[in-house]
């Protein structure tokens, strides 16, 4: 069982920053949206790479804040979704 302490630690703010690729397949679905409706997330777009091809998808460096527990949902959502997902780090590391 996870003590008082442990779950103060989950629900302190922090932020991270990571890239991710959409495929094609997913252009259709809300991906980043949903990060913010139902992971309660705030998402910053802080570059976006979009080629002409479709199939090639594209790379989003997204830099999101909230608490970690949140983040963690968020994550374990994009994982689920089986997305690239690269140059994952924390605020708090790397002094973004």
């Amino acid at each position: 069982m996870a003590s008082i302490k442990d779950l103060q630690h989950d629900n302190r703010h922090t932020q991270t920053r990571i890239r991710i690729r959409i495929p094609e397949k997913l252009h259709h679905e809300p991906v980043i949206s949903r990060l913010v409706s139902h992971h309660g997330v705030t998402v910053n777009i802080a570059a976006a790479t979009l080629g002409e091809n479709p199939s090639s998808g594209g790379w989003f460096d997204l830099e999101l804040s909230g608490t970690a527990n949140a983040i963690d949902s968020a994550l374990t959502y994009l994982n689920d979704l089986d997305l690239e997902i690269s140059d994952q780090s924390s605020t708090e590391e790397d002094g973004w």
